[in-house]
């Protein structure tokens, strides 16, 4: 039985899934690099603690940027592979390389230990009221253990396969969001030189089979809108696409539209910083001129 729970990243998400955790009843401690995002947990009323001065608990939930510091956080600091009690569970909810998770989860196995890869989408929001989507690679056995533990976080859990495939869906995603932005963009940018309100064109989109959640929930919440703040950078979905890049070359399969998806997202670099949120790619179709141009039209006539 999970009853005590190490957050090791304390940045948007892991701060959040950390909260939720604690409300939901479990002991929580926190950990990050950053000493400044162990304060922040700390104020929020949960026990933080440097790598190297861990406490024993029955899980490990990583929420980290890249495979390479999920590596580092197992092998060397603060090395859950050797560390960690016996039987104790690690929860990779990072959007990591399949391969190398599949080899640390082999490692991870060896040492004695449970391996979930469980990566998540709802963003910042979503880890704070526990209604994030999780998708699970991993044994059904383990999966069954952690449930308690990942029921707290998720509103939907899926189990897709065994170690790295969680990642491997992860990134069939995110490549699809990616693709979805740019041509729902394009869509909305089309009918709105044909002098269409953009509002009125979702509507139509999402009353068709060209809809998606993008059309549904993004160009709704944060491109029409203009808040652009959903918590989920530029950086981290370009990083994405170049894993889903690196995994599909890996797996020998032919060029297609991923190779125009992931260069579109890079054309605009340094126009578009990593730091942007992610939606402001829609820019390179959609300037702020075309988005609520019919809009503009009536206020400047009235």
């Amino acid at each position: 039985m999970i009853q005590s729970i190490t957050v090791i990243g304390l940045g948007n998400m892991g701060r959040g899934m950390a909260l939720t955790l604690h409300r939901a009843g479990f002991e929580v401690q926190g950990t990050d690099i950053a000493e400044a995002a162990r304060q922040r947990l700390e104020a929020d009323g949960i026990a933080t603690a440097p790598m190297e001065s861990l406490a024993a608990t029955d899980a490990y939930l990583l929420s980290l940027p890249t495979s390479a510091q999920v590596r580092e956080v197992l092998e060397s600091r603060p090395g859950l592979l050797s560390r960690a009690p016996a039987g104790s569970l690690v929860v990779d909810t990072s959007t990591s390389d399949p391969a190398e998770s599949r080899e640390l989860a082999a490692k991870v196995a060896d040492a004695g230990l449970a391996w979930l890869d469980a990566p998540v989408s709802g963003g910042p929001s979503g880890a704070h009221s526990g209604q994030l989507g999780m998708l699970i690679g991993g044994q059904p056995e383990t999966l069954e253990r952690a449930r308690p533990l990942l029921e707290a976080l998720a509103a939907r859990i899926t189990h897709v396969g065994d170690a790295g495939s969680g990642h491997v869906v992860k990134l069939a995603n995110n490549f699809l969001c990616a693709a979805h932005l740019l041509t729902t963009a394009e869509a909305v940018a089309m009918a709105s030189r044909a002098g269409v309100d953009p509002e009125a064109c979702l509507q139509g989109l999402n009353s068709g089979s060209g809809r998606s959640a993008v059309s549904e929930v993004n160009f709704p919440r944060w491109v029409l809108s203009d808040s652009f703040d959903s918590g989920f950078t530029m950086g981290l979905m370009r990083k994405d696409l170049r894993l889903a890049r690196q995994a599909a070359e890996g797996l020998g399969m032919p060029e297609g539209l991923m190779r125009a998806v992931v260069e579109a997202w890079h054309a605009d670099e340094p126009a578009l910083d990593d730091s942007d949120d992610f939606n402001r790619i829609v820019r390179r179709m959609l300037p702020p001129s075309q988005q609520d141009a019919p809009n503009r039209e009536e206020e400047t006539r009235s």
